[in-house]
């Protein structure tokens, strides 16, 4: 069974759907003879041609407006924006008008848009380069949310989003595309994980881990370490989609293990697994024995220095001192 990396399965997944369909085309800043940041798209202008793989001004305001327009008519862009943090510009487009469209016009126009981005730390990239912003992206009514931890759920999920008809931010960490650590047998056929479907990562029946994208991985390592250490047997779930949240499956596991750790990159004040806490307070609390914690990162911009990113940022050695704090295995440091 082939092995690839995160960043050829979604480059697969990118290719496969544009020889099937028409209607899909990328756009962006450097994608067609660069081949992106990231190099996703390298090769893919040979093959489809300018007027599929558009390169465009450094303007993300430009991007979405394009790509959401253009949606509207009857397309299927998938729009590449450089790094997350850049989002930020293009927010009139995204949260006013493409999250807007479907329900304001009573369902009669659709937006199949996904706008695919690089987000996380990890890379000495400084403050600007490094955020993980999709709690500001799931707080957007008509807005979904991705962020695949492995190469499988990557190809899967990128698939489902562009036959989605809803906008579609499909966020991918950095650290993810070309760590060979991380290769995994990908299906050379097309497939599709379905949107709104977390996956259990790791069965377990001492706590429950909940986590997103390369804190997937993370947890998994501090996992496995807890078992050999303490045998404590953790069950990492992955949520693979924020929006829709698949909270049945969280719930289900918190039943069994009576204890929860949400595991994020982003700074903890206002981060995505408050909502993630709270609902499973709010439809589970009966089901805890003990107070959920959150792992997160610090409440600072991503430092340039790589001594201070590492600290802002959740190692595995501070989700393991986190968890064994919560379980009474040692005092831990926070």
């Amino acid at each position: 069974m082939r092995e690839i990396t995160y960043l050829e399965a979604i480059r697969e997944a990118l290719q496969q759907k544009m020889r099937e369909d028409d209607s899909v085309y990328l756009i962006g800043e450097d994608i067609a003879e660069y081949g992106g940041a990231f190099g996703v798209t390298v090769g893919m202008l040979e093959e489809f041609g300018k007027e599929r793989i558009r390169n465009t001004p450094i303007s993300e305001e430009v991007i979405i407006g394009v790509a959401a327009g253009s949606a509207m008519t009857g397309m299927r862009p998938v729009a590449e924006i450089m790094f997350s943090d850049f989002i930020t510009i293009a927010m009139d487009d995204i949260a006013n008008q493409a999250a807007k469209i479907r329900y304001m016009f009573g369902g009669k126009a659709r937006v199949p848009i996904v706008i695919r981005t690089a987000g996380g730390g990890g890379t000495g990239a400084a403050g600007q380069h490094s955020q993980s912003l999709e709690a500001l992206l799931a707080h957007i009514p008509g807005l979904k949310v991705v962020m695949p931890s492995c190469p499988y759920d990557a190809k899967g999920l990128l698939l489902a989003s562009i036959n989605d008809d809803n906008p579609v931010v499909f966020i991918e960490h950095k650290l993810l595309y070309k760590n060979k650590k991380y290769i995994q047998h990908v299906p050379g056929e097309m497939y599709e994980i379905p949107l709104g479907k977390g996956d259990i990562k790791r069965k377990g029946k001492d706590l429950t881990i909940v986590a997103t994208s390369f804190m997937v991985q993370k947890s998994l390592d501090a996992a496995e370490d807890l078992k050999k250490e303490y045998n404590m047997d953790c069950e990492v779930v992955d949520l693979r989609t924020l929006r829709p949240l698949d909270i049945d499956l969280i719930l289900k596991s918190v039943n069994k293990t009576g204890k929860l750790a949400c595991v994020e990159e982003a700074p903890v004040f206002g981060g995505f697994m408050g909502e993630v806490a709270s609902q499973v307070t709010e439809k589970g609390f009966d089901m805890l024995d003990a107070p959920i914690i959150r792992i997160a990162g610090r409440n600072c911009p991503v430092p340039y220095s790589l001594v201070l990113e590492n600290e802002m940022i959740p190692g595995v050695e501070r989700i393991k001192s986190s968890i064994k704090k919560m379980a009474g295995l040692s005092q831990g440091k926070e």
